[in-house]
This record gives C-alpha cells, structure tokens and sequence, in this order.
C-alpha cells in the first residue's frame, strides 16, 4: 500500500505539472467553448444569453452559409490532397534515384514550407495581380492574362497552386526517407524475378511505405481542412464568398460579425468534422498497414 502512495505521488510530480499545463490550455478553453455555443454572446457584452440549439440549427438549416464554406473546403481539401501526396511521392521517386545536386533539389522543393502562409500569400498575390498579366503580355499568353482572383474559377485555381506548392515538400521529404528506407535485397529479388520498375515500386515499394503514407495523408488532410492564412491573404474569402474556407468563415463571424456564439458552435461542428474524416482515414490506412505487415 505505501508502494502504491509513493508511486502515486511519483506520477503526480513528473505528471501533474504538464497535466496543469494541458488542462488550463486546452480542456478549460474547449469546455468554454462548449458552453458559449449555447449563447448568443457577441464577444464583448457581460450579457450572455442562453438560447440552446439555435446557433446548431441556424447551421443545419441554412440560415448560415457556413455548409457553403464546407463543401467549398471539402473540394479544395480533395484536390489538395490527392496533389500534395502524388507530386510529393513523385518527387520523392525521383530524388532517390540517380540524379545529380539531389540535396539542393530537395532544399529548393521544401524551402516554400517554411514560409508562413500570410507572408506565401501576400506574395503570390502580387504575382498573380502583377507577375502574370506582365508574363502574359510579354508572351502575348492569355493564359497569364487572367483574372486569376477575379472569378470563382481562377481563384480556385489559384489557391491550389500556392497551398500545392507550399506543402509538397513535406511530403517530399517523408516519403525520400521512407523510399530510402526500403530493404535494397527485397529491390534486387524484384529484380532478379524480372519485375519492371514501376511494378517494383507498386508492389515492392510502396507497401512498405504504408507507415509514412498514413502520416502523409493524415498531415494533409487536418492541414487542408484548417486552410485559413491562403484564404485571408490570398483571396479574402472572395470573390463574392466563393472561396471561403471554414476557418476563416468561422474568424469573420467571431471578429468582423461579433457573433462569438455562434462562432463556437460553427468551431464545435469543424473539430467534429476534421475528427471523423481523419478517424476514418487513419482507420482504412491503419487497415492496409496491418495486411501489408
């Protein structure tokens, strides 16, 4: 029994301060949250209003557009990940093999990741505001002559652009270490047994990187999903709200329309929404990882 109190107040040293931490930074705040999506508080008012489900219902019902900002997330997140994971793989390939300044190839394609997003966007939006019309009318290209952030279309577009070109280079760089790390004698059975390259890649290769795969898909869709500093840079939601993603439809209802309660409840629906399609992507990954093993 004194064992047990002594272990017990072992843990609580080592534990309790970074359960503290923990706690007071993310438990208390979600729990907050939880109880002013129940109001219609509008962040800055001491009254607060109770009024249940009513922020849940104006959701669900379209009063808001806030569904709009889903499906526009939902297909960009789409896009983005299925790109973000083929051209990094790609990539990846292709830096493995032999090729030379492989090292400076894989700085260059990961540099963008680690430019914040405000700062990507800002600059691309000179490039595509200024940059391309000047590309185009030195090339007589009206490809480059567009409004790139001027319709629904093109702004779009546009957005997948930066975002693939921002975060390919992660994927890059994980994918490089797990082709790299790739047994060569089950390489060289494939070969010795007369398999091409690319069925050695999708069927040697491949399998054996389910693990990073799984990490590559899981980063890309919880980052697409939470796409705010492109959208507010880049585009601003425009044009006329088409590309509003749902964090930042949830900033402006919050911060420009002082409608915190229903914020929250809109915040309470997207935690939601990213958990379920993360669960169910870690769950058909972790599946394929188990028969590959």
């Amino acid at each position: 029994m004194k064992k047990q109190k002594m272990g017990f107040w072992r843990h609580a040293l080592f534990l309790g301060p970074a359960s503290l931490a923990f706690a007071l930074a993310v438990v208390v705040p979600f729990v907050i949250s939880v109880i002013y999506s129940f109001t219609d508080w509008n962040g800055v008012a001491n009254d607060i209003k109770f009024i249940g489900l009513d922020n849940f219902v104006r959701i669900f019902s379209g009063k808001s557009n806030f569904l709009g900002s889903f499906w526009f997330t939902l297909k960009i997140s789409v896009v983005n990940v299925i790109l973000i994971n083929v051209l990094g793989t790609l990539l990846a390939v292709a830096l493995t093999s032999a090729i030379r300044a492989k090292g400076l190839f894989r700085v260059a394609f990961y540099l963008p990741n680690t430019i914040g997003g405000l700062i990507l966007g800002f600059v691309w939006q000179f490039i595509f505001v200024t940059g391309f019309p000047a590309i185009g009318q030195l090339l007589q290209s009206g490809f480059f002559n567009q409004q790139w952030l001027g319709t629904e279309s093109t702004a779009f577009i546009g957005l997948v652009i930066v975002s693939v070109w921002q975060n390919v280079g992660y994927v890059m760089v994980i994918m490089t270490a797990a082709l790299m790390g790739v047994p060569s004698d089950l390489i060289e059975s494939a070969r010795i047994d007369g398999a091409s390259a690319v069925c050695t890649f999708f069927k040697v290769k491949l399998p054996l990187c389910m693990p990073y795969i799984t990490v590559c898909l899981f980063w890309t869709i919880s980052n697409a999903f939470k796409m705010f500093e492109l959208n507010y840079s880049l585009t601003k939601g425009g044009p006329y709200g088409s590309t509003n993603s749902m964090a930042l439809y949830i900033y402006n209802d919050a911060f420009a329309n002082n409608k915190y309660g229903l914020a929250t409840a809109e915040s309470l629906v997207f935690f939601v929404i990213i958990m379920l399609i993360t669960g169910i992507q870690m769950y058909f990954t972790g599946k394929k990882e188990r028969e590959y093993q």
